[in-house]
């Protein structure tokens, strides 16, 4: 009999440190259990939903978030340093503006329609984090969407209207609903939440566990 595969959501924001420390060690946790079939799903949430759809300054951002720019410093150091940990380059230097996410969220919703989620995640995690990319310039977007596979005037299309911003924004209400306030979160068989960046081998257990119990309760 084969094993029914084990949903998991990843409830996460592009512009979370922490989400793409953890995007990183749930794919080492997955390589650890190749055994075991999952379907993975990446959920929005908005780490800052008071920031305005066109984005603000970083230094402004800093202010208002961490009372000022020097505050952030200790705090980005060792986001930094774990990072490194797990082979990514987290540059918060190079970081000039501060985006409202919903764009980012659509292009991942769209990327699903061809399997690229992971791929369009990773692409703009990485503009925004290695390369300070701003992810409120349109043609940003459009490229890295571009960059995966998705077409790039389709994609400049759409962006120019209010296409899906409503689901996007569903998604992240009702994760915040179920009572996510800090990301990354797992979801495994929409029932065991994990959150933080948690190390792969915890992971790795947990997705263990909860494949062998869905898989109990199917053979029921």
């Amino acid at each position: 009999m084969s094993l029914k595969p084990l949903k998991i959501d990843i409830v996460s924001d592009v512009v979370c440190p922490w989400c793409y420390i953890g995007k990183r060690r749930i794919e080492d946790a997955l390589a650890l259990v190749p055994d075991v079939p999952v379907e993975v799903h990446f959920r929005p949430f908005f780490l800052n939903p008071w920031v305005p759809r066109e984005g603000i300054s970083r230094e402004e951002y800093l202010k208002t978030k961490f009372g000022s720019v020097d505050a952030y410093k200790g705090i980005a150091a060792r986001v930094v340093a774990a990072a490194k940990e797990e082979g990514l380059v987290y540059r918060p230097d190079l970081v000039q503006r501060q985006p409202n996410t919903t764009d980012c969220h659509r292009l991942i919703h769209w990327a699903d329609a061809i399997g690229k989620a992971a791929e369009m995640k990773q692409r703009l995690m990485e503009l925004y984090f290695r390369d300070g990319g701003d992810l409120t310039d349109t043609e940003v977007l459009v490229k890295a969407a571009a960059d995966v596979g998705l077409d790039a005037d389709d994609v400049r299309r759409r962006l120019a209207t209010d296409e899906d911003v409503a689901l996007v924004s569903g998604q992240a209400q009702e994760a915040a609903d179920k009572g996510v306030s800090g990301v990354p979160t797992y979801v495994f068989a929409q029932k065991y939440a994990v959150s933080g960046a948690q190390a792969p081998e915890l992971l790795a257990r947990a997705i263990r566990q909860v494949s062998a119990e869905v898989n109990a309760q199917a053979a029921e």
